[in-house]
């Protein structure tokens, strides 16, 4: 059996990666949206599969989105509802 640390491993992104993620999460909704796809479920199928498949190629979409890691896309997304639910606009 293995033994388990129990440090916290520290994980950090760029700022510039952060603003890389958030605009290209935007445009891959905006194509997504307007090909009549539901974005929120095409974007948890790619950011749970790694499969672009799930990413339209309208506008370029699924390009961009293999620009920035999957983890920095999560680092975005989650950053932005907690600063939201913090601020409480949940």
């Amino acid at each position: 059996m293995e033994e388990q640390s129990e440090n916290t491993v520290l994980f950090k992104v760029s700022a510039d990666e952060e603003n890389k993620a958030k605009k290209i999460l935007l445009e891959v909704y905006r194509a997504l949206k307007e090909k009549g796809y539901n974005p929120l479920h095409q974007l948890v199928g790619y950011l749970l599969s790694g499969d672009p498949a799930y990413v339209t190629s309208h506008l370029n979409a699924r390009s961009l989105i293999r620009q920035v890691e999957r983890d920095e896309l999560l680092e975005e997304l989650v950053g932005s509802y907690l600063q939201k639910a913090e601020a409480g606009e949940e």
